[in-house]
C-alpha cells in the first residue's frame, strides 16, 4: 500500500485538521523535501538549463550573425568563454553547468576560427585542440557534467585521427591495421585516465567513465566486424577480440569493476564472436542454410547467457547490489 494514501485515509477517518495532518506526515517522515529531490533533480535541472543556455546563445549569435564583424563575433564567443569559465571559478555550486557552457564555447570558438582563416588542418586537430585546452576546465570543475561531453570530444577525435589517416574514408586494409591499434589504445588510455584509479585528480565520476568506454566499444566493435567481413579476413577483427579481451579482465578486477561498462564490453565480445561464427558458416557453402542460422542463434544465446551469468557472479563478489 501506498504510505501517503494511507496517510491521507488515517487523516480522513479521524477527521484531522490541517495542522495534524501536517504534524502526522512530519512524524511519517514526509513533510520534506524527499533526499533524492535533492541529490539528482535540481542539478539535473541545472545541467538542462545550462544546454538549454547554451543554445539559446548560439541560436542568437544565428541570427544576428549577419550584424556582427569578424572582430566583433571573436570578441564575443571569447567573452563567453571568459565569463561562463570565471562565473565557474567564483561559484563552486554552479560550476558544473556554468563549465559545460564554457565547454560547449569554447568548441564554437575553435570552429568558427577554423571556418574564418581556413588553416587547412583536419577536422581531428580541431577537436584534439579542443579537448587538450578545455582539460584545465575539467580537472577544476571536478564534474562529470563536463567530463562526459569532454569524453565525446576526444574520442571523436581520435575518430577522425583514423578517418585522416586511412585515405579521408574510413579504410580497412591491412596496412591499416596500425592506425586502428593507436587509435584504440588512445581510447583505452582515456577511459584508464577516467576510471576509478585517477578519480581523486580528476574528479571524474562513474558516468564519464561509462560514456567514453560505451564510445570505445561502439567503435571498436563496428572496426572489427568490417575488418571481419573483408575478401581476407583483416587483422582489426583479431585485435578486436583481444582488446575486449584485455578489457574485460581488466574490468573484472576489484578496484576497476564497473557492471555497466563489464556488461558494454561482453556485448561486444559477444558480438564479434557471433559473427566470426556466422563468417566461417557462409565460407562453409552449400548444406542446410535454415540449420545453419538455427546454430548460429543457439550459440548466440548461450553466450549472451553465460556473460549475463559471470558479470552477475561477479558483481555479488564486489558487494554490488543487483536483483
Amino acid at each position: 500500500m501506498n504510505l501517503r494514501l494511507a496517510l491521507y485515509q488515517l487523516a480522513d477517518r479521524h477527521a484531522l485538521d490541517a495542522g495534524a495532518t501536517r504534524n502526522l506526515f512530519a512524524l511519517a517522515g514526509l513533510a520534506d523535501e524527499p533526499p533524492a529531490v535533492r541529490r539528482w533533480l535540481w542539478p539535473a535541472v541545472a545541467v538542462t538549463g545550462a544546454a538549454l543556455g547554451g543554445l539559446g546563445l548560439i541560436l542568437w549569435l544565428a541570427a544576428n550573425w549577419d550584424t556582427l564583424g569578424r572582430a566583433g563575433r571573436f570578441g564575443l564567443l571569447q567573452a563567453l568563454v571568459l565569463a561562463f569559465g570565471v562565473g565557474a571559478a567564483l561559484r563552486p555550486r554552479l560550476a558544473p553547468p556554468l563549465g559545460l557552457m564554457a565547454l560547449l564555447a569554447t568548441g564554437g570558438l575553435f570552429a568558427y576560427f577554423g571556418q574564418t582563416y581556413q588553416t587547412g588542418a583536419d577536422p581531428w586537430q580541431l577537436f584534439a585542440v579542443w579537448a587538450l585546452l578545455t582539460l584545465p576546465l575539467c580537472l577544476g570543475v571536478r564534474s562529470d557534467v563536463v567530463w562526459a561531453p569532454w569524453a565525446l570530444v576526444a574520442v571523436t577525435g581520435i575518430s577522425l585521427w583514423v578517418q585522416a589517416h586511412t585515405g579521408h574514408r574510413w579504410r580497412m586494409e591491412r596496412q591499416d591495421l596500425g592506425v586502428y591499434a593507436a587509435a584504440w589504445a588512445a581510447m583505452g588510455i582515456v577511459v584508464a585516465a577516467l576510471g576509478p584509479w585517477a578519480r581523486r585528480f580528476t574528479g571524474a565520476g562513474p558516468w564519464a567513465l561509462r560514456t567514453a568506454g560505451t564510445l570505445a566499444v561502439v567503435g571498436i566493435t563496428m572496426t572489427s566486424i568490417g575488418g571481419l567481413f573483408l575478401r581476407d579476413v583483416g587483422g582489426m577483427y583479431a585485435l578486436g577480440v583481444l582488446a575486449f579481451c584485455a578489457a574485460a579482465a581488466a574490468l573484472a578486477l576489484r578496484g576497476a569493476f564497473d557492471i555497466f561498462l563489464l556488461s558494454a564490453v561482453a556485448l561486444g565480445l559477444d558480438t564479434l564472436l557471433v559473427a566470426g561464427m556466422g563468417r566461417a558458416m557462409f565460407d562453409i557453402g552449400g548444406g542446410d542454410w535454415v540449420g545453419r542460422l538455427l546454430l548460429l542463434g543457439l550459440a548466440a544465446a548461450g553466450l549472451l547467457a553465460a556473460s549475463v551469468s559471470l558479470i552477475l557472479r561477479l558483481a555479488r563478489a564486489r558487494g554490488e547490489h543487483v536483483e
